[in-house]
């Protein structure tokens, strides 16, 4: 068997249609296109997109900002000021938090903020810190840990 032997089995495949080769052919006259219209004319139809001069899509939806992101990371979050009334060297995490009355519900992973002042030397467990946080912990002689909890998507 060599490759120029090979072709397809017979039936299998059809003869290719003459497109507007006259009226007997079948196809003939408007070639399968129909009689007027936009769809019909040379060069062919419209260009992706199009939508008749409706605003498509690409131009109606927005480019960058205000698209609410689909798997966002979501947390509990409270503040560095709320921490200060803990008692000092105290192990801080949700539960505690709870238990102190501070937190009233831990829904999601805990975020620490920077907002108001520590004065309190804490360790600090939580998913995530801020910054300012972050700062405010070590410069009272605190500890920060990041816990591996992932953020729950709303």
């Amino acid at each position: 068997m060599r490759f120029q032997d090979l072709h397809p089995q017979a039936g299998s495949r059809r003869r290719k249609r003459r497109i507007g080769r006259g009226i007997a052919a079948g196809q003939g006259a408007s070639g399968g296109f129909g009689m007027r219209g936009q769809k019909s004319r040379s060069g062919r139809s419209t260009r992706p997109g199009f939508e008749g001069g409706q605003n498509p899509l690409y131009r109606r939806l927005p480019k960058l900002k205000h698209f609410p992101l689909v798997n966002r990371k979501v947390y509990t979050t409270i503040n560095v000021g709320r921490l200060n009334t803990l008692p000092a060297n105290s192990v801080v995490t949700v539960e505690s938090l709870l238990e102190a009355g501070i937190l009233t519900t831990a829904k999601y992973p805990l975020k620490v903020l920077g907002d108001g002042e520590l004065n309190v030397k804490l360790e600090v467990h939580a998913a995530a810190f801020s910054g300012s946080a972050r700062s405010k912990i070590e410069a009272a002689g605190g500890v920060c840990v990041e816990t591996s909890v992932a953020a729950d998507s709303e």
